[in-house]
């Protein structure tokens, strides 16, 4: 095979990685926790906080639960102290608990509303929504002070929550 065809192959090959990688995260559904699963950040068993439950699929199939959302993003942010070993590139998809109706949305795709009256299991929570202008309503109806993106929670934010 001469150079050019396999720099192509090598660029088919990667592309096809990618998107059979992107294929595979959209497909993924959360998966009900169990009344052992416990909070890898708190400790508490997370089937009992349904109303807040998040949690991170990794790519390898594993699932890891949480008793809301501020637990999940101390995790994520700091996942070579929760998860030696573990990188965000193994992370296959996040749900969170939509606030209103309860059903499990992609948490990198959530409006998350910070500083609010509304407390978790943990206390003051980030609130997620599917929706932009239902956490805006929220925001309003609950004194929050800001909506964020998931990008846009950092070590700071959820630190200002605890």
């Amino acid at each position: 095979m001469n150079r050019s065809r396999l720099k192509c192959f090598g660029i088919f090959l990667a592309l096809f990685c990618f998107w059979t990688s992107l294929a595979l995260a959209a497909g993924r559904k959360p998966v009900k926790a169990k009344p052992k699963d416990k909070c890898p950040v708190c400790g508490m068993f997370v089937a009992k906080y349904p109303d807040f439950a998040a949690q991170i699929q990794f790519s390898d199939g594993s699932t890891v639960h949480f008793d809301g959302t501020k637990d999940m993003f101390k995790y994520y942010l700091e996942l070579s102290r929760y998860a030696p070993g573990r990188k965000a590139a193994d992370i296959a998809a996040i749900f969170v608990s939509n606030y209103y109706d309860l059903t499990m949305v992609d948490g990198f795709k959530a409006f998350y509303v910070s500083g609010s009256d509304v407390y978790g299991p943990m206390g003051r929570e980030l609130i997620p929504f599917s929706r932009e202008s239902t956490a805006r309503d929220f925001l309003n109806d609950h004194k929050g002070r800001s909506i964020l993106r998931f990008h846009e929670i950092t070590p700071g934010v959820v630190k200002s929550l605890d």
